[in-house]
């Protein structure tokens, strides 16, 4: 099998045997107009798995590998993503309070990795990305995470609007963390179930997204520049809930 030291892997049937073996990948590029039977069977396969893939002109391809991809090149997964639908309800059955982590197409992956070891270190259950539009969680992703991304779940969901709907359909409030909103996080209260939705670092939590939260909260900030990294304003919240969290258990 061919393979690569940047954690892909390309030529067809490598890449249909990688998925006949249960290999999770980020992202799948196909070269556009491929007709042969074999790119028929991993253009069908790719759908029936519910793989991530996107058609490419041929120069995208040789800017990855300079090899013969036969047409496609396959990033395989760091990590195993799991559904929040399988994780929430084992942590309400746990008699947990569940703290989770929505992340709006976060593309830069030192910051993925630097919010996921946050939310491990303050007590988080799950981060939640979207399929599309996230950073590939690779090698610098996972060095970033400090090993987080090997112990924290990391639940990847076709649509984080019908995530939100079931985490509140379950008795989560969810919080979007947005500088404009006029209600500091401080005043909020952390102690129930909650999941914090952080935004993009260009454009910031999506509109739909915004209109879905419980409510918006605000981190005030005393300085000329008027906002913070997201892996930085991940952390304040993420152990604000936890801080409130300690003083009530010991109340």
């Amino acid at each position: 099998m061919q393979h690569s030291n940047d954690n892909f892997i390309f030529g067809l049937r490598p890449v249909i045997e990688a998925i006949e073996s249960g290999k999770e990948f980020e992202k799948v590029f196909l070269q556009t107009n491929l007709t042969s039977p074999v790119a028929k069977d991993l253009q069908r396969m790719l759908r029936e798995n519910n793989i991530l893939y996107q058609y490419v002109p041929l120069e995208k391809l040789r800017r990855i590998t300079p090899k013969n991809h036969q047409g496609v090149v396959a990033y395989v997964s760091e990590i195993k993503y799991q559904k929040i639908e399988d994780i929430l309800p084992f942590l309400f059955e746990q008699g947990k309070t569940p703290l989770l982590l929505l992340l709006d197409e976060i593309t830069d992956v030192r910051n993925m990795g630097a919010i996921v070891r946050s939310a491990e270190c303050a007590g988080a259950n799950a981060v939640i990305i979207p399929q599309k539009g996230s950073a590939l969680i690779n090698a610098e992703g996972m060095k970033a995470s400090a090993g987080a991304l090997n112990i924290l779940p990391v639940c990847r969901e076709k649509s984080l609007a019908e995530a939100i709907h079931f985490i509140q359909s379950s008795g989560v409030q969810v919080l979007a963390c947005d500088e404009k909103a006029d209600i500091p996080y401080t005043d909020i209260d952390m102690t129930i179930p909650t999941a914090f939705i952080m935004g993009s670092e260009g454009k910031g939590i999506s509109g739909e997204l915004l209109r879905l939260s419980d409510k918006q909260v605000k981190i005030p900030l005393m300085g000329k520049i008027e906002s913070l990294n997201v892996s930085v304003t991940s952390g304040i919240v993420l152990f604000e809930a936890l801080r409130q969290r300690m003083v009530n258990a010991k109340g």
